[in-house]
Order: C-alpha cells, then sequence, then structure tokens
C-alpha cells in the first residue's frame, strides 16, 4: 500500500474519476458514465480546477491505476474569527482496493491537506445508506457532533 501516490485530478483522468462517483448503489442512480463523457461533467471539472479553494483528488496505483478520489473544498466563514473550513466530498474507492487500508490513507491525506490550509475543522456528510461508512470515519476521529440536513432543489 505504500506505493499509492495522491495528485490533484487531471483532465485526462476524468472518464476514471466518474466511473468510481457511479460505482456504488448511490452512485448508479445518480451518476452518467456515457461516452462521450457528459459536457457538465467537463464544465464542473474546469469549475474546480480553476477554484483556489477546491482540491480534486486522485489516488494513483504504482501502475499508474487511477483507484481513489476525493473532494476538499475550503470554505471561508466569519465564525471562529474568519476561520477557513475544509469538507472532505465524493470519497470513492476501486472495487478490488476496498477494506485494504486506502480509504484511511486517503481521509489522511485529506487531513494534511487541511492542517497545511489552516482548516479550523474538518467536517464530512456520509448517507444514512452508508452505515459502514459513519463507522469508518469515527473510527479515523470524526464524531458527529452536529445534525446535518439537505433540501434536494
Amino acid at each position: 500500500m505504500n506505493e499509492i501516490q495522491f495528485r490533484a485530478a487531471e483532465e485526462g483522468d476524468l472518464m476514471d474519476i466518474i466511473s468510481l462517483l457511479a460505482n456504488d448503489p448511490l452512485g448508479k442512480l445518480r451518476e452518467s458514465e456515457g461516452i462521450p463523457i457528459s459536457e457538465a461533467y467537463s464544465k464542473a471539472f474546469e469549475k474546480i480546477k480553476s477554484d483556489s479553494m477546491q482540491e480534486l483528488m486522485v489516488a494513483v496505483s504504482a501502475q499508474d491505476e487511477i483507484i481513489g478520489t476525493f473532494q476538499l473544498s475550503f470554505i471561508q466563514y466569519l465564525t471562529y474569527t474568519g476561520g477557513l473550513r475544509a469538507q472532505i466530498e465524493a470519497v470513492r474507492i476501486k472495487k478490488g482496493y476496498r477494506g485494504i487500508g486506502l480509504g484511511e490513507k486517503m481521509i489522511r491525506h485529506a487531513i494534511e491537506r487541511a492542517k497545511i490550509r489552516k482548516a479550523h475543522v474538518l467536517q464530512l456528510t456520509t448517507d444514512k445508506q452508508r452505515p459502514e461508512s459513519l463507522g469508518f470515519y469515527k473510527t479515523l476521529g470524526f464524531n458527529n457532533s452536529h445534525e446535518g440536513l439537505k433540501m434536494h432543489l
């Protein structure tokens, strides 16, 4: 597992990232893996890449295969004396690489990135349909200190 490298996603990684996002029961319902790649994904990727408050990351194996991804967003607040929050989203690992410690490495990498940027808190949400994810995040030191709500528009 030491041969895993993390780097910023590149445009050529987009198809692999979309495949990772679609490769679970919830993702299959909301993602589109079609070829050519939907223009909506390409536009979103360009916005993310051009925003200094966003880091779209990939985990790459020694064989140069994209095996994981996550997005780290930095949110400027007035609270906490103008503090900066980091938020992890879209954590995905390729089948065949799950359960071997890659998820922990990815989250620890995100924690280090947040510390480097001087964020005062790192937060995330996980779908209630993924109870195993909640337990995993708790083992890494996250706690459910708040109740989250969403409204799909």
